[in-house]
């Protein structure tokens, strides 16, 4: 009877008992590869950022507008959604101003964007832009701006740049 014992677990496949493991391993291997790419994915590099121009839309007694037109680079393989814009402008090295745009933007994913954002200012910041406008019809900047990002990588990203930005249709 013994020998009828031995002889019957002898005959069970072997290669069921070998399978299993091997499927369990390649299963959690893809789980883990897969996991490592949405990380990846969700790798966070900051924007760029760029005044592209200064668009004057209105000129005044007291003062005027114009608006910010800004180049906004996202590297991201994602688009990132931007739920308020905050800049603090100076011009010629001189503190111009001040500005904020309460308007959703998309930066689509690894492309340029434009931002405009809609800027008053009063006749006493003017004097340094001016000069750069009559002797370069541009003006040197220096800008800080705040973004604040929502979705799962919600933030708030500050973004400096300073360079020269031309100055468009200066009487409207």
């Amino acid at each position: 009877m013994l020998g009828e014992v031995e002889m019957q677990v002898s005959k069970r496949p072997r290669r069921q008992r070998d399978v299993r493991p091997w499927i369990v391993l390649t299963v959690c291997l893809s789980i883990l590869a897969t996991s490592c790419a949405a990380l990846r994915s969700l790798r966070f590099e900051q924007p760029t950022i760029a005044v592209e121009a200064v668009e004057i839309t209105g000129l005044g007694v007291e003062g005027g507008s114009f608006d910010l037109w800004l180049d906004v680079y996202n590297p991201n393989d994602y688009d990132l959604r931007v739920t308020r814009t905050e800049a603090e402008l100076d011009l010629e090295d001189t503190y111009f101003g001040s500005a904020a745009l309460e308007e959703s933007v998309t930066l689509p994913s690894a492309e340029h964007a434009r931002v405009t954002i809609p800027v008053r200012f009063t006749w006493e910041g003017v004097g340094a832009a001016a000069r750069g406008l009559l002797e370069r019809g541009a003006v040197d900047y220096d800008m800080e701006a705040s973004l604040w990002l929502s979705g799962p990588l919600s933030r708030k990203v500050t973004l400096r740049h300073r360079g020269e930005a031309p100055i468009r249709d200066v009487f409207p």
